[in-house]
Order: structure tokens, then C-alpha cells, then sequence
């Protein structure tokens, strides 16, 4: 089966890209570097051509209120140039626990992309994944400085993105869910647990500090981005990654 990847240059769309190639079918990565532009709508049709089914992996430049608007420009888009090529099948990746954040934009907005998939005209799969390992580093720059690092102790479950991008490619090459699949890190930790863990593994003396007002996780609440009992859990820890990596 041919299938588009719009956002398959990044992260997670170069891994799909990849395992679905591998898998036998004829995955095409597609980007604004390679000339597709969902939100002006440029290169949609010819990329769409052909294709059994389509997977969004593109991204909010920002997390912001602005946030919203592009993702239901970008939606909107490409569901009626899908629908236009009779594509069969259009599958999202969003977040665990998306719908249990609203005090977070950028999470109102993930929720906004999987309301305007629901109503659209093309079957569809929603993938929710819990936060990926490798955006840690990034989630610690927003609150340190050169002596500690603050964080929430906010429980996450964080799985590598390999690992997400696999759940991806499986749901592109089945039929349509017209549902969600969530998909899960092995491990439950507290945000600062994960931040230790972080600094000892790359030798940074840095002291963690737990600071419950500290960056974008703050916002969540209880067990808002913990898998339920349905979803798909990895296998591969936060250690052995790290270690890896």
C-alpha cells in the first residue's frame, strides 16, 4: 500500500516511514522541506495520489494559544484533499491523557485535532502515546540553570519514540480504527525521579529540585498522562535507553 507521511522528515515520521518500508509497503515522507505545506494546502493533492492511507505526524510550531488555530487549518486541509483522493485511511498521533488537561493550550489543541478527524469524512486512527523519552532534555532546559534543575513531580510514563513509531506504522497498515490505540512506556515515574535518573546517567552534577510550579507539566494533575489498563506497553526501560543512547 502506498502511504503518505506528512511530518515524515521528523522524529517519529522518519522512524514510521521507515518501519512501513520496511514492512513491504511504499511509504513516502512529506514536509514543507519536500515541497507539502498543510497549512497553505501546496502539494497536497499530488501527495496524496495514490495513497491508501495517510498519517499526520506534523507539529504546532508553537505550544501556545496559537497552537489551536493551526491545527484546525492543517486538519481541515488535509482531510478534504484525502477525501478528494479517495484516501481510506487517515491516522493522527496524540497524547495520553490529552483530554484531561485543559488548563495547557497546547493539549486543547491535540484534543481540537482529534475532534475534527472524529467528524471528518475519511475513516481514521487515533494513536495517544505518553511522553517520549527523548524530549527530556528539553523539558529540563525550560526550568535550570547552571546549578539545579526544577520540575513537577508530575507522574509521567515515558516510552522511546522508536517504539511509538512502530505503534504508528502497525495502525497506518491496518484498516481504520475509528477509534483509539494508546501506547505506553513500561515504567511510571515522578517528573524529578526522571530528572535525576537523567543527570546521574550523563555524570551532570546538577541538583534536582522539585518545584510544583515548574514549566509545562505543571498543569497536570493526578494521573492525567498515565496509560489505562487497554493500552499497548512497551518494553524497552528508560535506563536501558538512556544508556544506550
Amino acid at each position: 500500500m502506498k502511504i503518505a507521511v506528512m511530518g515524515g522528515t521528523g522524529l517519529i515520521g522518519s522512524q514510521v516511514v521507515k518501519f512501513l518500508n520496511e514492512a513491504g509497503h511504499e511509504a513516502v515522507p512529506h514536509s514543507p522541506s519536500t515541497g507539502v505545506d498543510l497549512i497553505s494546502g501546496d502539494g497536497l493533492a499530488a501527495a496524496l495520489e495514490g495513497a491508501g492511507a495517510v498519517v499526520n505526524l506534523t507539529n504546532s510550531p508553537t505550544f501556545d494559544e496559537a497552537s489551536i488555530a493551526w491545527f484546525q487549518t492543517s486538519m481541515d486541509n488535509l482531510l478534504a484533499a484525502a477525501a478528494e483522493a479517495g484516501v481510506g485511511h487517515a491516522v493522527i498521533l496524540s497524547i495520553v491523557g490529552v483530554d484531561q488537561v485543559p488548563d495547557l493550550d497546547y493539549y486543547r489543541a491535540k484534543v481540537l485535532q482529534e475532534d475534527v478527524l472524529k467528524a471528518g469524512p475519511v475513516p481514521y486512527s487515533i494513536v495517544r502515546s505518553t511522553q517520549f523519552y527523548e524530549f527530556m532534555p528539553a523539558v529540563m532546559s525550560w526550568t535550570s540553570d547552571e546549578h539545579t534543575v526544577r520540575l513537577p513531580a508530575t507522574r509521567v510514563q515515558p516510552i522511546a519514540s522508536a517504539d511509538i513509531a512502530r505503534a504508528v506504522a502497525d495502525t497506518a497498515a491496518g484498516a481504520p480504527l475509528n477509534g483509539t490505540r494508546d501506547v505506553a512506556g513500561p515504567e511510571v515515574f515522578t517528573l524529578d525521579q526522571l530528572g535525576r535518573i537523567t543527570l546521574d546517567a550523563k555524570g551532570d552534577k546538577r541538583e534536582v529540585v522539585v518545584d510544583d510550579t515548574a514549566g509545562m507539566f505543571a498543569a497536570v494533575k493526578g494521573d492525567a498522562l498515565i496509560a489505562g489498563p487497554n493500552a499497548t506497553l512497551a518494553t524497552l526501560t528508560y535506563r536501558d535507553w538512556i544508556a544506550a543512547s
